[in-house]
């Protein structure tokens, strides 16, 4: 049983941390809260759905899908975010209207119904006695292979050194002669590619289906809430929290898998009454 909560705990922590970082990146650097994160999640599994079913190989599917979701991505964010960007609440409710409209989007062209994508790597070994897919092996590595990636990004580049700059003070960036609306954009892009790979990791493990953004979004608030607003660092730590308590709930509660949801929400609002800073208050740029 505990390997179990700890092997499944892991598959969800790289899938989770992706999306976090990605989420806590776009408000670090624009203070942008994007309800819509996960939705490109959503909108990138069933890419990789639509492009399988044309007979590319997962490979070229997943490249197309996400270069098409980063790409409908930053001009969504154009249109319908940038122009609202300094009004918390009009990003909030602009954001979630974006989300909404790309799930009826999607229910449009690919109607109601569930779809699978098929495993890039069949067959399974057993790690303690619990099989585990070789899939699954396969997102965590790709997972660490993402947050390695960012992670260089942000402390060994002149990019990294600029985002950092623009998290920290955008005014003193601008004098600096770094264009903080171009960074932005930059890490929006960034952002939605995290997603983007993030539902490429678990499509082949999961029912794609148009709702399957809403359960993760608030998987990412919860861990954004949990780590403190603009604290990447703490978000990969929530990410990875909510990770391990959900496959708690669901190997030792019966009906939990009914329950994640609800225990995402608990620990959020939990973290709002006793610690609202979060466990690390501090903004991505006093963390490099």
């Amino acid at each position: 049983m505990i390997t179990d909560i700890l092997i499944r705990g892991l598959v969800h922590s790289g899938v989770y941390a992706m999306l976090a970082l990605g989420f806590a990146l776009v408000f670090g650097v624009g203070r942008v809260l994007n309800l819509a994160h996960t939705a490109f999640f959503m909108v990138a599994s069933y890419g990789i759905f639509y492009f399988v079913g044309t007979g590319a190989g997962l490979p070229l599917a997943v490249l197309l899908s996400t270069l098409g979701v980063v790409a409908l991505g930053l001009v969504l964010y154009k249109l319908f975010l940038e122009p609202v960007r300094g009004m918390e609440a009009t990003v909030l409710i602009t954001s979630l209207a974006t989300a909404v409209l790309l799930q009826e989007l999607v229910v449009i062209f690919f109607g109601r119904r569930f779809g699978r994508v098929p495993e890039v790597f069949p067959g399974f070994v057993r790690i303690l006695g619990v099989r585990v897919a070789y899939q699954e092996i396969a997102t965590v590595v790709l997972a660490v292979v993402c947050l390695l990636a960012t992670w260089l990004l942000l402390s060994r580049t002149r990019l990294g050194l600029a985002i950092r700059t623009s998290a920290q003070d955008p005014e003193v960036a601008n004098l600096m002669g770094i264009n903080v609306g171009r960074i932005t954009q930059v890490v929006v892009a960034l952002g939605i590619l995290l997603a983007s790979l993030a539902g490429a990791a678990v499509a082949p493990l999961i029912t794609v289906e148009p709702h399957m953004w809403m359960d993760r979004l608030v998987i990412v608030l919860a861990a954004v809430v949990l780590g403190g607003l603009g604290s990447l660092k703490g978000s990969l730590l929530g990410a990875v929290i909510l990770a391990f308590a959900e496959a708690g709930v669901v190997f030792l509660i019966p009906g939990g898998s009914f329950l994640r949801t609800a225990v995402a929400m608990a620990i959020m609002l939990s973290v709002f009454v006793f610690r609202p800073e979060g466990l690390f208050g501090s903004g991505m740029a006093e963390e490099s």
